[in-house]
């Protein structure tokens, strides 16, 4: 991507000419004006000056690619970005752009969602250009019933990436939401469009809360939610953070097709904030007991009088005090 490469050469807030930044890019230097023109619409402050060139002052606080891409490790998650200001859902977009043939690893990225959706057809809270809205589309080359795990994987490159951004130690609770204390920061969205033996594709949606403050949320959330900036009094940047996760995903879920959650289960189980907590499911038959950890296919193991049964799905109420 040029503007990715026009970048990197103004990185450091250096004079750059316009016959460098020609050779580097190996584009013309009309077409260097033509993007540096560019670039200044979306937000960046480049400033020029005869016989010096350009240099960099600032940029957007935006989830543009040119702004992921200089921090991406990783080969396949985020080759290809897809940016919106607004959409009504990341996972919408990216199931429209899967079925038109996108290829593994695509990732959609929104400043700002109308109609944000969590699990359970909960909606997601997405004010704009505070948090981090992400869908990325997947082709496993495994059977529909081998899918389930999947977001139980996210959850723990969501674990990671905050852990390696801001050194904090989130919780998961099962399956896949990522706690800070006992209040939510992430929440993951798994959607399948399979055929009886065939996976055509997954959309992994992830919304992460980044900087949102509490007045954010909405009231009947701000008790039950946070956002890495509410826990370590300082923004993030936004571009890195989902670089980041993209370097965790692509990471885990290489593991995961090569090797089943069982590969995954032990990191997944460093997180795990339920053993040894009395859970109740929810659900007339919902049984209660004591979490006992999961099983190598990602099931919620809980002890109860009669027998430890494996839960495959379903909404966990935790009881007790969260042990961090």
């Amino acid at each position: 991507m040029i503007e990715t490469a026009l970048l990197e050469a103004l990185k450091g807030g250096e004079w750059c000419s316009g016959v460098e930044i020609a050779r580097r890019t190996g584009v013309s230097r009309t077409a260097v004006w033509k993007k540096i023109e560019a670039l200044r619409l979306q937000g960046y402050a480049i400033e020029a000056v005869a016989g010096r060139g350009y240099r960099l002052l600032g940029g957007p606080d935006r989830l543009l690619p040119s702004e992921i891409a200089p921090h991406l490790r990783a080969r396949r998650f985020g080759a290809e970005i897809v940016h919106r200001a607004t959409v009504d859902s990341t996972n919408l977009l990216a199931a429209e752009l899967a079925r038109d043939g996108a290829m593994e690893g695509t990732a959609v990225v929104a400043e700002a969602q109308s109609a944000g959706r969590g699990r359970l057809g909960r909606t997601w809270a997405s004010p704009s250009n505070l948090n981090l809205y992400l869908s990325v589309i997947l082709r496993p080359a495994v059977g529909p019933m081998a899918v389930t795990p999947l977001s139980l994987v996210a959850a723990v490159a969501v674990a990671e990436a905050i852990l390696a951004t801001t050194g904090l130690r989130s919780g998961i609770k099962w399956p896949n939401d990522v706690l800070l204390g006992e209040r939510k920061v992430a929440g993951i969205l798994t959607e399948m469009d399979a055929e009886a033996d065939r996976v055509r594709h997954v959309i992994l949606g992830i919304g992460v809360n980044l900087n949102a403050t509490s007045r954010d949320f909405p009231t009947e959330l701000r008790r039950k939610a946070s956002s890495l900036r509410i826990a370590t009094r300082r923004r993030v940047d936004r571009a890195r953070f989902a670089a980041t996760l993209l370097d965790e995903l692509e990471r885990h879920y290489d593991r995961f097709v090569q090797g089943g959650f069982r590969a995954l289960r032990d990191v997944y189980e460093a997180y795990h904030c339920l053993p040894g907590r009395h859970v109740r499911v929810e659900g007339r038959r919902g049984p209660r007991g004591t979490a006992r950890g999961v099983d190598d296919a990602g099931a919620l193991l809980v002890e109860t009088p009669d027998g430890v049964v494996a839960v495959t799905a379903g909404e966990v109420s935790l009881h007790g005090n969260y042990r961090g």
